[in-house]
């Protein structure tokens, strides 16, 4: 072994769980929409358009101060 090489760990190095922010993202999605409490159709697509409604809001609130 020269000195150019990396010393090995002592102890293997187990394996790392790697995932993408989108990933995770997609994952805390799918659980919101696929969760256990099936509403009905027009109630999801309200609070969706509720949620965009307050999105827009914030984001005029933060450009305007």
């Amino acid at each position: 072994m020269t000195s150019a090489e990396p010393a090995r760990p002592a102890v293997p190095r187990t394996r790392e769980v790697k995932a993408s922010v989108l990933a995770a993202f997609q994952l805390v999605e799918d659980a919101r929409y696929f969760g256990s409490d099936r509403r009905p159709r027009r109630v999801r697509v309200r609070a969706l358009a509720e949620r965009a409604v307050a999105d827009r809001r914030l984001a005029r609130d933060l450009r305007a101060s």
